[in-house]
């Protein structure tokens, strides 16, 4: 593994891939990772905040900006190991892990595959099996095509960034292919031991009770912590807050940083719990 730098940002080289991550800020290592099709810019505030008070390591993922696609499909595990072999490739022995969306869903599994380069887990909007999706979101998620980002946003970010913009359909079809596989970490889930934080919106595209039973498997919600004491891990629900917010007023959960940071901040910065 090796990493280069250039003026634009930084590329290590893992898993047969070039990684493009950025650094900013200085202290406690922590990973950020963006949602499916996200680039670090699309992640807004959240990156220089929290760089303020800890050196944040903000990564594209495969076929993601500046990362170009490769001859691998995309899965959260390929993904996950990737994050784990930056975390070494940057002589590091731990890292706390923060991801929105599939960033959640490939920080929870750096977790589960590599518990011991992760310090601490925050997973926002991510469930940990396919039908924690609301069925809306499930047939959305089928009905990916590159016709359908003509134009947005996001397709314009991607044509931007990307070291190979004619990839767009490629990538398109192996984003679909990924969100749209089954999967169920249930087990995993219910033996990990890393300290986590899980945040999802009130009005998010995942459903409540299966971030309630998120929170159970890792042993939250299971009696009065005045009297049983605090578990090793945090459920956060913003109100009046979406997954993306396509429109205004603009409520998806990575724009509502006013109430993301203090959490995430206090989440982070809490001593480790007990073993």
């Amino acid at each position: 593994m090796t990493t280069n730098k250039n003026q634009s940002g930084n590329y290590a080289r893992v898993n047969g891939l070039d990684l493009y991550y950025e650094l900013h800020g200085s202290g406690q290592p922590l990973v950020v990772l963006p949602g499916s099709f996200g680039t670090i810019e699309a992640l807004g505030e959240i990156v220089p905040l929290l760089a303020k008070k800890r050196q944040v390591i903000a990564v594209e993922l495969q076929g993601h900006g500046h990362t170009a696609d490769i001859d691998r499909q995309l899965s959260y595990e390929a993904l996950a190991d990737d994050i784990a072999a930056l975390i070494a490739s940057l002589g590091l022995q731990q890292a706390d892990l923060f991801g929105y969306s599939l960033g959640g869903g490939v920080a929870l599994q750096t977790a589960i595959r590599h518990p011991k380069v992760v310090r601490k887990l925050a997973v926002a909007s991510a469930p940990f099996k396919r039908d924690g999706r609301y069925p809306e979101d499930l047939e959305a998620m089928n009905a990916i095509s590159p016709e359908a980002f003509a134009g947005t946003p996001i397709h314009e970010a991607y044509l931007r960034t990307s070291p190979l913009p004619e990839a767009w359909p490629t990538v398109v079809a192996k984003v679909r292919q990924m969100v749209t596989s089954d999967y169920d970490w249930s087990a995993d889930v219910a033996a990990l031991k890393t300290p986590t934080l899980i945040v999802v919106g009130d009005a998010d595209g995942l459903r409540l009770p299966h971030m309630l039973e998120f929170f159970a498997l890792l042993g939250g919600g299971q009696g009065d912590g005045d009297l049983s004491g605090l578990p090793r891990s945090s459920l956060a629900v913003l109100p009046a807050t979406t997954h993306v917010g396509w429109a205004p007023p603009y409520h998806g959960i990575m724009t509502r940083t006013h109430l993301l940071l203090p959490i995430l901040t206090e989440f982070f910065d809490a001593p480790l719990p007990a073993s």
